[in-house]
């Protein structure tokens, strides 16, 4: 089947003043076509890709895309708009739009395919032929015939041998990757080598890291190469290749829109001495150090250490939650002894032995040993927390080099009682440590051993000096004091901070204010206090309202909300009580003054609710699927229910008395 066929094509449509109205009448067109199993579906995909980067390109032209699960087939659907639609291209409306959508978890053909069009979009000659045609079969024609090939991962280079020159070229290699992997890689790859094959001062070679194929650079390229290009919008794989060359780096986009300024300055680069070198890092929030400052690439980093530290605290706390289920709400008065003691074959009773005193459980026999096991793999994951925090906040900042000595920081900060304060001091001072000796000029024959020996043997020492001489007892001193004044909160105390935490997860929803506020509590739970067990209760009560209240809204008054938005309130919800906040970010992206405010609200008193009827949550994650784990059930959903009617009516008012454009638009329209 042909990606594109005429149904699928509209020339000189009215689709909408809006990037959403577009897409989604792109995602439409696609599943009139039979290409579709749900047209909601796929244009939530488009826009989620659409909200991480606008996708306007040089020419007027706008590439939304996708991998949805909606699509079976790789398919393209075009148009050419009578009313320009602003999709954040760096010359204008955009007049010619194509949605690709690909099948999600497919294979790679049918990306290569995708690949290929994304590519042929630099080329003037195609934009013209798509601009001049008439009928919608000149279209697929065009279409189909730069998606006819398979194409090469990168065009060839011009070889030096191919055409004398009487000056030495710069040797360049460039990098580029983004998200999705379908278009923009591609297309910043041959903007970048057709820029390149007109000059006679450089000579380059592209490998792009993208979904329909990655052909790694020769390594004897990357060895004689004077200089690299980083055109990416997220991690370099392998970065440690490039190690000690001269780079640039810059979003993916640039490279599309800039491609000759970045040769310029890659050249530039590797004829300076003082210019910035490829230290073998590999993190993602290191990929525009030139662009950003301190203070923001520390914030970066510490969200990176949150977000790799996540799934220890939510395997380690559901398997808590499922081991108290499993074998009684005393198992943490001997759950070692009887994991280790035991067996299958040697089935507790109900007195246990624990440090040579008799323990009775309310629960015996396979009930009592599983839930041990269950108990005690929960506490080894969550054992790892703080040490997950401050190893891939190291990570973060220094690449590789740095997650031993962040691992090794953390364990410190666990075992002098710093707790999860202390991993954040020493992932960040791990990091700032090994990117400083990283950038230490060392012989040649020392290069081979810094990231692997040197960087974390000298960064492991300063770590545990500064820790245990200097640091360990006065962080320890602030947990402790952070501890204890948890566990005394009561009343109007306990109020304020549950009010206070649910302002912070509504407020951006999954970023980091949000992630903030979850670290608080998840770090805290890990001591297993009461007062820890209710800030995790009241974060994730508030976590879970923005969209059930929102799906609520929409469904009650329909008319506020744009066709889009209907279609997302129908899954919110679903979201919402599973504790996904993102669930509600479609709807704050496209209207975040009056979304935004109302949630928080409603957060605000959920929190407050949840830590006034003392609610508390073994749990971490999982919304009201682990209510086994949250006592009292009822105060958490009680205080979910608060604030979703607070947040629905709050916003339907808002959109009500103050409505947004596209709303009163359609109501105009009707």
């Amino acid at each position: 089947m042909s990606v594109i066929s005429p149904d699928l094509v509209h020339l000189d449509a009215d689709l909408g003043g809006t990037t959403t109205e577009v897409i989604t009448a792109l995602a439409g067109v696609v599943h009139a076509a039979g290409r579709a199993s749900s047209p909601q579906l796929l244009a939530d995909a488009a826009l989620a890709r659409e909200a991480q980067n606008p996708t306007g390109v040089p020419g007027r032209v706008a590439i939304p895309h996708c991998r949805s699960a909606a699509v079976e087939v790789p398919t393209l659907a075009f148009a050419r708009l009578s009313r320009p639609v602003d999709f954040g291209g760096p010359d204008g409306d955009a007049e010619l739009v194509f949605l690709i959508a690909a099948p999600e978890g497919g294979g790679k053909a049918h990306l290569k395919i995708l690949s290929k069009l994304a590519r042929a979009l630099v080329r003037g000659d195609f934009l013209e032929r798509l601009r001049a045609a008439t009928t919608e079969e000149e279209i697929v024609t065009a279409v189909e015939e730069v998606v006819g090939d398979i194409p090469q991962t990168t065009p060839p280079a011009e070889k030096p041998t191919d055409k004398p020159v009487e000056k030495p070229r710069t040797r360049l290699v460039a990098v580029t990757a983004c998200p999705t992997g379908i278009a923009h890689t591609y297309m910043a790859a041959d903007a970048l080598a057709q820029t390149a094959a007109a000059r006679e001062d450089v000579e380059l070679h592209v490998e792009t890291q993208g979904s329909s194929s990655t052909e790694a650079l020769d390594p004897d390229l990357i060895r004689d190469a004077d200089a690299v290009i980083f055109a990416t919008d997220v991690g370099v794989r392998d970065r440690e290749r490039f190690a000690g060359k001269p780079v640039i780096e810059s979003s993916v986009k640039r490279a599309i829109n800039e491609p000759s300024v970045m040769l310029d300055e890659a050249v530039a680069a590797s004829r300076n001495p003082e210019a910035r070198r490829v230290s073998g890092t590999a993190s993602a929030s290191a990929e525009k150090q030139t662009e950003l400052s301190w203070p923001r690439r520390i914030q970066q980093a510490v969200m990176t250490g949150v977000s790799y530290m996540i799934p220890f605290v939510a395997a380690g706390g559901l398997l808590l939650a499922l081991g108290f289920l499993v074998g009684g709400y005393d198992m943490a008065n001997g759950w070692q002894a009887i994991a280790l003691q035991h067996s299958l074959t040697n089935l507790p009773g109900n007195e246990v032995l624990v440090d040579g005193a008799t323990v009775a459980f309310d629960r015996s026999g396979l009930a009592l040993y599983l839930g041990a096991v269950l108990f005690a793999t929960g506490q080894m994951a969550m054992g790892f927390i703080v040490a997950a925090l401050s190893g891939y906040t190291a990570y973060a900042l220094a690449g590789r080099p740095g997650i031993a000595p962040g691992f090794v920081g953390g364990a410190i900060s666990v075992l002098i009682g710093a707790g999860f304060i202390g991993g954040l001091v020493t992932g960040i001072l791990a990091g700032l440590v090994a990117w400083w000796i990283a950038s230490w000029k060392v012989p040649r024959i020392l290069s081979s051993l810094m990231p692997v020996v040197i960087i974390p043997l000298l960064t492991s020492l300063i770590v545990g000096l500064t820790m245990f001489l200097l640091l360990g007892r006065p962080l320890e001193g602030i947990m402790t004091g952070l501890t204890d004044w948890l566990s005394s909160m009561s009343g109007s105390s306990a109020v304020v901070l549950g009010v206070i935490l649910g302002l912070m997860m509504c407020f951006d929803l999954g970023g980091p204010v949000n992630k903030a506020a979850y670290l608080f509590a998840t770090a805290g739970l890990s001591t297993g206090d009461e007062a820890s067990m209710q800030i995790m209760a009241a974060v994730m009560a508030a976590g879970m309202v923005p969209p059930i209240a929102l799906s609520v809204a929409t469904i009650l008054r329909r008319s506020l909300f744009t066709p889009a938005e209907q279609e997302n309130g129908k899954s919110a919800w679903l979201l919402g009580l599973s504790f996904i906040s993102e669930g509600a970010i479609p709807f704050a992206a496209a209207d975040p003054f009056r979304v935004i405010p109302s949630m928080m609200v409603g957060g605000a008193v959920t929190g407050a609710t949840a830590m006034a009827l003392g609610v508390g949550s073994r749990a971490p994650h999982g919304g009201v699927f682990v209510l086994f784990a949250i006592d009292p059930w009822w105060g958490f959903l009680l205080a979910i229910l608060a604030g979703t009617v607070v947040s629905a009516a709050t916003v339907i008012a808002l959109k009500q008395f103050w409505p947004t454009k596209a709303v009163a638009a359609a109501t105009v329209d009707a």
